[in-house]
């Protein structure tokens, strides 16, 4: 059985204070666009984990997959099986693709091994991997808060506009992101300026927390945002801890002077 994990972008990122856990509360729009992986599993001797496409970092065992398989094996009799993911979402961008290989991994055995998850059941198993791997369970438009892992739906629907993601040849590490951000209070909640503002607006009102210390960091980022709206961006910015930036736009932008530097995604 095949899947098609897909990534996210960040609308707005808004870090609001430092929990006593460590990790940070904020508060974020996800949604979903069309830059996909692709996860394979067939039952097996054994189980294995292999990948194509780009180059996975770290050690085979520790993938969110394989890690996703040993929760699922503590409460379910699962046979070995051998995952295959063909890896096209970029690493380190801010775009979640590992948290979609996750979600999807449990999704996709769900299907195949008819273990009758609800979706209540595949989100629990989904938090335990990362914040944001549960969004992808369902997979639709979340004004996402606390860790970033609890949701409230939104009624956001861009399929009438063109996004276009650029993706530098910079990583930015979650700690290198975290390190430049002082968590603030915000005076108005994204939940509410995105059911307030038009699309129009958000430039205004609607930022993303990471963006400046990066931006001191990586003139490159900041250049390729500044870019996206040259080229007649509606809104634009850094996804996540980045290093992707998107822009919106009314029609699918010319951007081929960002391709030699950048990879490049149109209307995704």
């Amino acid at each position: 059985m095949i899947l098609f994990p897909n990534a996210k972008i960040n609308i707005g990122l808004n870090i609001t204070e430092r929990r006593p856990d460590g990790y940070h509360n904020l508060e974020t729009i996800f949604y979903p666009i069309n830059i996909k992986d692709a996860l394979e599993v067939v039952e097996s001797d054994q189980l294995s984990f292999e990948s194509s496409g780009l180059d996975i970092p770290g050690r085979a065992e520790d993938n969110l997959c394989i890690k996703g398989y040993h929760l699922l094996k503590n409460d379910h009799n699962l046979p070995p099986v051998s995952i295959h993911l063909h890896k096209s979402i970029p690493i380190g961008a801010g775009l979640g693709g590992g948290s979609a290989d996750a979600a999807y991994f449990i999704r996709l055995m769900n299907q195949q091994f008819e273990l009758g998850l609800s979706v209540e059941e595949m989100t629990g198993y989904a938090r335990k991997l990362g914040a944001d791997c549960a969004f992808f369970i369902e997979n639709k438009p979340v004004f996402a808060f606390e860790k970033g892992d609890e949701f409230e739906s939104i009624k956001l629907d861009l399929s009438k506009y063109k996004i276009a993601l650029v993706m530098p040849d910079v990583h930015i590490s979650t700690a290198e992101a975290y390190r430049g951000v002082k968590p603030a209070l915000v005076k108005e909640s994204l939940f509410d300026l995105i059911a307030e503002q038009p699309i129009t607006e958000w430039k205004r009102y609607i930022k993303n927390d990471f963006e400046l210390s990066i931006f001191k960091n990586h003139a490159e980022i900041r250049g390729v945002k500044a870019a996206l709206y040259e080229a007649g961006a509606i809104y634009a910015s850094m996804s996540g801890s980045g290093a992707s930036v998107f822009g919106i736009f009314e029609q699918t932008p010319d951007l081929q002077h960002l391709e030699a530097d950048n990879e490049v995604f149109y209307d995704v």
